[in-house]
């Protein structure tokens, strides 16, 4: 199978790894759509994923990764947890969902060289799901800006949250822009990406994705700074806009940020908090505080837990809480070690943003958008695979006549 060949189906696996991320739950759909018809497509996709990663890895080469073996083992405490069926029989679809999406990691190993091209596929597929988005905003806008969800932007044709929106547009548009730095790719293309992107990561009102956005640029761009003379460049007219639009567009920014909340409901993060001290109220035996509850659809007593931390605590306890943090101090530690490069400054950005978006967002304990973050992260910080020598094959030397040897030696 040629080179080219292979790419294309490891492109195609990565968007369907995406399409089975997106979820089934979400806003109202201009034209309805069953859930059950959703959770086809998107476990279809998964499946169809794995085949094809199957298909195009037959020989099951993969590569040592820390990463996907803590997600093995976190796999593995998944089952335990969800084994005596505390959480019904959906937590073991839920660990079988996980399995599959883990071995599909697995098997896509074996291109994980430090390169750019996952980047280019991650940013290509959640740009066309960005794409879906504005075009049910111009088909139609009422539907798009529900008041259910207080004016703030979903998906109409496939739903999608605003805090989903607001997490696609801000990891493509962190990582268009340290593209444009690396000189990866032309200022036009990447406005094509970073401008429409920027408008809807408004619309949503997502405060979550803007710091992760703000923050992890910030972080990435500071690795860059001693090696590119474009990244303190850039860093430096960032800090100038801020300054200004901060001093200028103070109340307008206050404003967006608060989205029409009192300062009561502010400050208990929407609600948030009350589940989060229930949650940790609730009494429990020491297995489930080792294991968890079984893998479930991250609420706590009918409501949202929205917190990574306290969703894998509840879900795969404390060995859960463990094996995440593992992964985020492993990807980071590996990072830091890193010589300043785009790919690191890339994985930096990733990282941060995960990091900060677990303290609003679940995901981290199953398979999630933030766990193919950290996927693309992992391999930004693989080590370029060693290059095969090319054997030379014998040539046998020319057979020296006895009378020609002594002719040389007279």
């Amino acid at each position: 199978m040629g080179a080219d060949h292979s790419s294309k189906i490891v492109g195609t696996v990565w968007g369907l790894l995406i399409l089975n991320t997106l979820g089934s739950a979400g806003a109202q759909t201009i034209v309805p759509l069953p859930r059950s018809l959703i959770q086809m497509v998107t476990m279809g996709a998964l499946v169809a994923a794995f085949t094809l990663a199957l298909a195009v890895n037959l020989e099951l080469r993969i590569r040592p990764s820390a990463y996907v073996s803590l997600l093995t083992l976190l796999l593995v405490t998944s089952v335990i947890s969800s084994a005596n069926l505390g959480s019904g029989f959906g937590a073991l679809f839920r660990c079988a969902r996980l399995a599959l999406f883990v071995g599909t990691l697995w098997l896509l190993s074996r291109w994980w060289d430090g390169g750019l091209a996952f980047v280019r596929h991650h940013i290509r597929m959640y740009f066309a799901v960005l794409g879906s988005v504005a075009a049910g905003l111009v088909v139609s806008p009422g539907a798009a800006l529900p008041d259910l969800y207080g004016g703030r932007l979903v998906g109409d044709l496939w739903p999608l949250t605003p805090p989903q929106i607001g997490q696609y547009a801000a990891v493509i548009i962190g990582l268009t822009v340290l593209l444009v730095l690396g000189r990866r790719t032309d200022r036009t293309s990447a406005a094509v990406v970073i401008v429409p992107s920027v408008l809807l990561l408004a619309l949503t009102h997502t405060r979550t994705a803007t710091l992760g956005l703000l923050l992890g640029l910030a972080l990435a761009i500071g690795s860059l700074i001693l090696t590119s003379a474009a990244a303190r460049r850039f860093f430096a007219w960032a800090v100038l806009c801020a300054a200004v639009a901060a001093v200028a567009f103070s109340s307008a920014l206050q404003a967006w940020f608060l989205r029409g909340q009192s300062q009561e409901n502010f400050s208990n993060l929407t609600g948030r908090a009350k589940v989060w001290d229930a949650l940790l109220a609730a009494p429990r035996t020491t297995w489930q505080q080792l294991f968890g509850m079984g893998m479930g659809d991250k609420s706590f007593g009918g409501l949202p837990i929205d917190n990574s931390w306290l969703a894998v605590y509840h879900e795969q306890g404390l060995i859960g809480i463990a094996l995440v943090a593992a992964i985020i101090i492993v990807l980071g530690g590996v990072a830091l070690l890193r010589p300043p490069s785009l790919p690191r400054a890339c994985a930096i950005f990733l990282i941060s943003y995960c990091a900060i978006a677990s303290y609003t967002e679940t995901g981290l304990g199953d398979a999630s958008p933030y766990l193919l973050h950290l996927a693309l992260a992992a391999s930004l910080l693989a080590a370029p695979a060693a290059a095969t020598p090319l054997s030379t094959p014998e040539v046998p030397l020319p057979r020296i006549s006895r009378w020609t040897r002594k002719s040389e030696v007279s």
